[in-house]
């Protein structure tokens, strides 16, 4: 198995070494990030995955029982049943109630994974080659214990929060969200969100070492829009000149060849010109000029042509589902597809939705917003606060490390705050390498080594923010 050591109480690999020293923090608070790994652990265990045998209540009450062994009063904690699944909130009362609180947010559910596809089991946690493996340990169980950990710890040291700090996880929202936008109804009064399901750092692919963190203060818009051909469809020895599938098919590929128009806002102009210090020179010179000129076909180019640009330089459609026919034998009546959108902010579906009617070409086609679960929300306001909080944070924890914002071109329980006008950013602290970041996907796993530099930033971000 070759070499290996014990440092920080976790096993590394003397080949992960270079990871681990690049991430290296003062070891100043070992208890609060021995406890973050031990409850992600414990979480990861629990298969809080949506439909029979949900296990997210259990994570919820694994959850409340640290915070209250940390010192919440259990009076101060609330776990709410929903179908199959639960939310929890609980409150640190601050010294002065008049001040709005500050929310932390966070979820304990996961996508599925299937055992049979994985090199281990993905709900049975192991710590391997200095890595945490298991569903949850990207996408966002780790995240949710490191939150609980550095309040524990602020508890520890005596501090008291002039402001209520209210932390919150949501149950469903890898599915239906329905949770997150119950909590962000009874917490529409915050003064601001602090999200741990947004956000990361990024290692160099060689060294190891922190490149730069990006925080996340704007999401695309989610949307959902269903296309539906009809035609009297008849037996399939005497075909149609077009049938339905015939005539969707080509409505799709016309879709295929509409390109939206390219545009940035403050939040990816600062990303294209801040991340362009990282990349090969023709990708970086791309994002220079798309930043000084969102209409650069030459920029626009190079950035459409990876895959991780592409979401971030306007809207985004791309047809998910399709169905049609009803017999082997028979001319298909009915042909439908189902397009995902990533709307760039400040564009409202309707107008998406009528884009796409456009770049179709087909008067016959119907087409219908099929979006649930989602509400279209502005980009949060670059408050001075919380960008000094975010790069106070990250200096301590990484001293030299650049600090930028970045538009995410996912969706979270963010937009439900964003709705009610409560301002929410992204702030995962964890550094990844961005060959490793397999969330959602096969083996997916999160470096130990992160865990203590990003117990460091949330302690000096959770204080600023609630002083």
């Amino acid at each position: 198995m070759g070499k290996a050591l014990l440092k920080s109480g976790f096993l590394l690999l003397a080949g992960d070494l270079m990871v681990a020293q690049a991430l290296s923090a003062p070891a100043d608070h070992q208890v609060a990030a021995d406890q973050a790994l031990e409850l992600a652990e414990k979480s990861i265990a629990l298969r809080s995955v949506a439909g029979p045998g949900n296990q997210t209540p259990q994570v919820a009450a694994l959850f409340r029982d640290a915070l209250v062994k940390g010192g919440f009063a259990p009076s101060d904690i609330t776990i709410t049943p929903y179908k199959d699944t639960a939310y929890l909130i609980a409150r640190w009362p601050g010294q002065d109630p008049s001040l709005k609180p500050l929310v932390i947010s966070g979820h304990m559910d996961v996508v599925e994974a299937k055992a049979s596809d994985w090199t281990h089991d993905p709900f049975k946690p192991q710590i391997e080659n200095g890595y945490l493996l298991g569903r949850g340990s990207t996408d966002m169980k780790l995240d949710d214990t490191l939150a609980i950990a550095a309040l524990l710890e602020l508890k520890r040291e005596g501090y008291k929060p002039r402001r209520d700090i209210i932390i919150e996880f949501s149950g469903d929202e890898e599915t239906t969200m329905a949770t997150g936008a119950i909590i962000a109804d009874k917490l529409s009064n915050a003064e601001l969100v602090l999200n741990m399901d947004g956000a990361n750092g990024t290692l160099d692919e060689k060294t190891g070492k922190p490149d730069y963190f990006t925080w996340e203060g704007a999401e695309k818009n989610y949307a959902d829009f269903r296309l539906t051909v009809t035609n009297p469809g008849g037996h399939s020895s005497e075909p149609r000149p077009v049938n339905a599938i015939d005539e969707l098919a080509a409505d799709l590929l016309r879709i295929q060849q509409h390109r939206f128009k390219p545009e940035v806002n403050e939040l990816s102009r600062s990303y294209f010109l801040n991340a362009a210090r990282w990349q090969k020179p023709e990708m970086a010179a791309a994002m220079k000029a798309f930043a000084k000129n969102p209409a650069d076909e030459k920029a626009i180019r190079t950035l459409s042509s990876d895959p991780s640009y592409i979401g971030r330089i306007g809207t985004t459609c791309v047809v998910t589902m399709i169905e049609g026919g009803h017999a082997l034998n028979a001319l298909p009546q009915k042909a439908t597809a189902d397009i995902n959108c990533r709307i760039f902010p400040g564009h409202p579906r309707a107008a998406i939705m009528e884009e796409l009617r456009q770049a179709a070409q087909d008067p016959s086609m119907k087409i219908e917003d099929a979006t649930e679960g989602s509400v279209q929300t502005a980009a949060s306001p670059m408050r001075p606060d919380v960008i000094k909080a975010i790069e106070h944070g990250m200096q301590v924890a990484y001293p030299g490390v650049a600090v930028f914002p970045a538009l995410s071109s996912g969706a979270s329980d963010s937009m439900w705050f964003r709705s009610h006008d409560v301002p929410s950013y992204g702030i995962s602290p964890i550094f990844i390498k961005n060959s490793d970041s397999f969330m959602h996907g096969l083996n997916e796993r999160t470096p130990v080594a992160s865990i203590a530099p990003a117990i460091e930033d949330l302690l000096v971000l959770f204080s600023d923010l609630s002083h």
